[in-house]
């Protein structure tokens, strides 16, 4: 199967009033999916705010690996993650 990798920076919530953290996301999808709908998988992740999709672009797989490494090494996320397995 053919695959496209996308770099999304997403608005985060829960930080504080009128506060938010942009963290990028990097998400593979099927070759056939289109710049929407990239958007739209994103801000349906857990924690991102309504109109929290700040940016999208198409990306390589050497970029794909290196992003999903930092966002691996990301604190925000890594509480993020932790908190939705507990609730869960």
């Amino acid at each position: 199967m053919e695959w496209t990798y996308w770099r999304i920076v997403c608005k985060y919530g829960h930080v504080g009033i009128r506060k938010e953290v942009s963290v990028a996301r990097h998400i593979r999808l099927p070759a056939q999916c289109t710049l929407l709908d990239a958007c739209q998988v994103a801000s349906e992740m857990p924690g991102v705010k309504n109109n929290g999709v700040f940016s999208c672009r198409k990306i390589t797989l050497d970029e794909f690996l290196l992003g999903h490494r930092e966002e691996a090494e990301n604190l925000y996320l890594q509480k993020l993650k932790k908190y939705n397995d507990q609730s869960a």
